[in-house]
């Protein structure tokens, strides 16, 4: 299906679309937004990879954000990481801006590179976006039969305990362990009750998480 196809759908339908077609419709919804090539690709492999494991809540379901980001010009649509330090194991990036995915991928590369070479790599980035889920980081470096940890912040979105503002992040952690014949240790979690996007993805189609003292309305009551 492409962007020029319009069809109607109930909210009960379910459509299977396969994962070719899938990411044709993503290349083809960046390509709208001015984001083209490698960066385009990259942000697709990540979305589809988020879907095809059950985290809806950083799969397609995003994308409108992005496509926004980029149409709005507060996301880079080209250009390159650079490393503005790097000493032994561990380097500095910064992301210029740049679509989350492209940023994540070329540090984690730098990473499992300096891993190689120091046995150990750590990677720190500034100026970087929303860069999906971070289990797709942490597998590049199990890939390379390696332990891979990625972790990252987000703006302020959780209420610390007693607290009517918001001031701190759910900050993603990621740890990977790679291991034969499939019994690999793969933990990819938010520091907070339920990971926000799960949240949204949730309340698209039902009131889930509203049931349970875990969320606060815009009045900052439960």
């Amino acid at each position: 299906m492409t962007i020029k196809e319009k069809r109607q759908f109930n909210e009960t339908d379910e459509i299977v679309i396969t994962k070719e077609k899938l990411d044709s419709f993503v290349l083809e919804c960046l390509a709208k937004a001015g984001c083209t090539g490698d960066h385009a690709q990259q942000l697709a492999e990540t979305l589809l990879c988020s879907d095809y494991r059950g985290h809806y809540s950083h799969g397609i379901n995003r994308l409108h954000i992005y496509v926004h980001d980029l149409m709005m010009k507060s996301t880079a649509a080209s250009g390159t990481p650079q490393v503005l330090k790097s000493k032994g194991s561990t380097a500095w990036v910064d992301g210029n801006n740049l679509l989350g995915p492209v940023v994540g991928n070329f540090c984690m590369q730098l990473a499992v590179e300096k891993a190689k070479e120091f046995g150990i790599g750590w990677v720190v980035c500034r100026n970087s976006n929303h860069f999906g889920i971070a289990g797709w980081y942490a597998e590049m470096a199990c890939r390379n039969g390696l332990v891979g940890m990625a972790f990252t912040n987000t703006s302020p979105c959780v209420f610390p305990t007693g607290s009517s503002e918001k001031s701190l992040g759910s900050n993603p952690i990621c740890m990977a362990a790679p291991a034969i014949d499939g019994d690999s240790f793969f933990l990819d979690m938010a520091s907070t009750t339920v990971a926000y996007g799960k949240i949204i993805a949730k309340t698209h189609f039902s009131h889930e998480y509203r049931k349970i003292d875990i969320c606060l309305s815009f009045d900052s009551t439960f």
